[in-house]
């Protein structure tokens, strides 16, 4: 599927379409560049989970938890080992929590079989591409 949202109203729509799908035990690999929505998109889908936590990006702490939710960033991780050395395996294999990964491309090799796998691309100020 893939779609052009022209609003952060249309992202937030599309994050709850998501989230209403989202299980525990689910993991979510976002892709795409700086500034394409990836954190917008993650802030309106733990919303619409029912949590009421701010969301921030993870960049320079890597991770945050937001209740069932692991938000992790992996932008600033250089290699697959240092990827091992965050448990990120151990937080993925999680049955009771829902693991949101944003620059996912180091983890490939740990991701799950049914990873749901969001590719954002900037368009304009306003528009972004998605697709799942």
């Amino acid at each position: 599927m893939e779609i052009i949202t022209h609003s952060t109203e249309e992202t937030k729509k599309l994050a709850s379409e998501i989230a209403e799908k989202t299980k525990l035990g689910d993991t979510l690999a976002l892709y795409g560049d700086l500034g394409s929505g990836k954190t917008t998109f993650t802030r309106y889908l733990v919303e619409s989970l029912g949590l009421k936590n701010r969301v921030q990006s993870p960049t320079f702490v890597i991770a945050r938890k937001y209740g069932h939710v692991n938000h992790i960033d992996l932008y600033r991780i250089i290699s697959e080992k240092e990827v091992g050395d965050l448990g990120i395996k151990e937080m993925i294999e999680d049955e009771n929590s829902i693991m949101i990964i944003e620059w996912p491309e180091l983890a490939e090799n740990l991701l799950p079989e049914n990873t749901i796998r969001i590719y954002f691309e900037y368009v304009d100020e306003n528009s972004r591409k998605i697709r799942i």
